[in-house]
């Protein structure tokens, strides 16, 4: 039975709650409020990262709401605590990004992602809190990014996976200029209720196109292809037992108040009847290593241990995917032991599909 790791190899932070967007498919429960963590907060995790880093690379992941809503001064004061060893990145909208932000990445050596949905008809979700769209904001701060030289990544939200829609994203995010794009077919979890089933076949020929369009032009990293084609290499080699991880990576998600929710980060600031509050501790009264060494006696996290392997036992992709993510399971289907969820049949089973569907399409002519 896999277990959970006591030394993540990084931690989400949480500098806000707040967010200028009101994006529709938004699933964070709080964005409207500004919840900011105490620099308290930051000095408790980084005790124990300083550890982890020890052990290698390791990462602080500052995400929202939008963390750069929470100013540059009081970021700056919550970066402080971390030692030279830490990695700094920031997940943002890039609709406050300006020539002063710039300055702050490079000054802190930030590795910055930009949430963007594609060309501009595609972000009508992403809007102001007043209802206007939020493109060109994204753009200027895009551009700001271009001026000082800062290299960026790209996430990507697609709400209709299906032929065509891949390869012009792809055309779109080159030209945008990112050096890696992800992406993330919409899901149901937190509050945002809509359904994210869709016809199988749609599922499988976007990222069979997506595939394609990277073949033909690969000038930008693709994460999730990336991630099948390794694992598609690892089972002709027959290493495919060594590309899963032993042990999960406990995702340590530490809200703006200290609390601690592990392997879900849109786990955070929901409550639940059966669950409580899913947290399995709060950095202000115990450090986060010993939160970690104890996370299998956290009630929901034991339940989806064994979900994990409920799906072990009964889907051929557990080699690929390692078991349904927890928010997953609780936000489609209401608990953590199930198995399959809409998640994973579009962004796991149809992209390996995808993937292999494209390598049997393009096999080289015997002659």
């Amino acid at each position: 039975m896999r277990g959970i790791s006591a030394i993540p190899t990084y931690v989400v932070m949480q500098p806000t709650t707040l967010c200028n967007l009101d994006c529709s498919y938004c699933y964070l429960p709080f964005r409207a409020a500004d919840k900011r963590m105490p620099v308290e907060v930051a000095e408790a995790v980084a005790a124990s990262v300083d550890g982890f880093a020890r052990a290698g690379r390791f990462s602080v992941v500052w995400h929202g709401g939008e963390p750069l809503a929470a100013g540059r001064d009081h970021l700056a004061a919550l970066l402080a605590p971390f030692g030279a060893a830490v990695e700094h990145h920031v997940q943002t909208n890039a609709t406050l990004i300006d020539d002063a932000w710039c300055r702050f990445f490079t000054e802190h050596e930030m590795r910055v992602s930009v949430s963007v949905d594609g060309p501009e008809p595609r972000n009508g979700e992403r809007v102001t809190r007043g209802g206007k769209p939020a493109y060109d904001r994204i753009m200027r701060g895009v551009d700001a990014l271009h001026r000082h030289g800062i290299p960026f990544s790209a996430l990507c939200v697609v709400g209709d996976p299906r032929p065509g829609v891949a390869a012009e994203l792809y055309e779109y995010f080159s030209s945008l200029g990112c050096e890696v794009l992800g992406i993330n077919i919409e899901e149901r979890e937190g509050v945002n209720t809509r359904a994210n089933r869709h016809d199988p076949a749609d599922v499988t020929a976007f990222w069979a196109e997506l595939v394609g369009a990277w073949r033909r032009d690969p000038r930008i990293h693709l994460r999730e292809v990336e991630w099948s084609l390794r694992y598609a290499a690892a089972v002709l080699d027959g290493t495919a037992d060594d590309v899963l991880p032993r042990r999960l990576d406990p995702i340590p998600t530490v809200a703006h108040d200290g609390s601690v929710v592990l392997l879900s980060p849109e786990l955070a600031g929901f409550h639940d009847l059966r669950y409580g509050d899913f947290t399995s501790g709060n950095v202000l009264n115990t450090p986060l290593g010993e939160i970690l060494a104890r996370a299998a006696e956290t009630p929901w996290i034991a339940e989806f241990l064994r979900g994990v392997e409920n799906c072990r036992t009964a889907c051929p992709y557990f080699g690929f995917c390692g078991g349904a993510h927890a928010a997953n399971r609780y936000f489609e289907r209401g608990r953590f032991d199930v198995t399959e969820t809409d998640h994973c049949r579009n962004s796991k089973i149809r992209l390996l599909e995808g993937v292999l569907d494209h390598a049997r399409d393009h096999q080289p002519t015997a002659v």
